[in-house]
């Protein structure tokens, strides 16, 4: 009796051992590699200025609503432009996610994903990308140029950090992990 008892508290400290790898590996793999983080630009090099109002635009949500920027004044805004053949924005898509299922409502905060759709994307990859993520939060379609230029969108993903008056403070270059983005979203008013 006492061999099985001790067999069976053998087993229960392996099994939570290989527990505890199998879950460390997996919190490894998603993620960001420290030099890959995104990083922050100057916005007035860019042509932007810090605290200056977000360019307001309209753009379709993917079952075909209309979105305005406006709308969401009095939220704080994480607007992130991403492609689905992007690689680091598919390496920032589950941080995003995470952070809006875990924290969005409790912080006053939207995230509003753009997708550059005009680029090389249709409408059902876009949809087919969100579904394999379980986005949930706001996907537009940039259909057109226009909104990436207004942004000056050079570089995928983008992000930026809006206020609750409406106001540009932050534009992030690079993919954004949820310890990222956290500490961009508290410093916004």
């Amino acid at each position: 009796m006492k061999k099985i008892i001790g067999l069976i508290i053998i087993m229960a400290l392996v099994v939570i051992m290989l527990s505890t790898y199998i879950k460390n590996q997996v919190d490894k793999s998603k993620a960001i590699d420290e030099n890959a983080i995104g990083y922050e630009i100057d916005l007035e090099e860019e042509g932007l200025e810090k605290g200056q109002l977000a360019p307001d635009f309209t753009l379709k949500t993917l079952s075909g609503d209309t979105f305005k920027l406006s709308d969401l004044k009095g939220k704080k805004v994480v607007l992130n432009f991403w492609a689905t053949w992007c690689p680091p924005c598919k390496i920032e898509m589950p941080h995003l996610q995470e952070y809006y299922d875990q924290y969005a409502k409790q912080e006053n905060v939207e995230i509003v994903g753009i997708n550059i759709t005009y680029n090389k994307d249709s409408v059902k990859r876009v949809q087919q990308f969100v579904n394999s993520y379980e986005l949930t939060f706001p996907i537009l379609l940039m259909e057109e140029k226009g909104v990436d230029d207004l942004y000056q969108i050079l570089t995928i993903p983008s992000t930026f950090m809006i206020d609750t008056e409406g106001r540009i403070q932050h534009h992030i270059v690079g993919p954004l992990d949820q310890k990222k983005l956290e500490e961009y979203v508290t410093n916004l008013n």
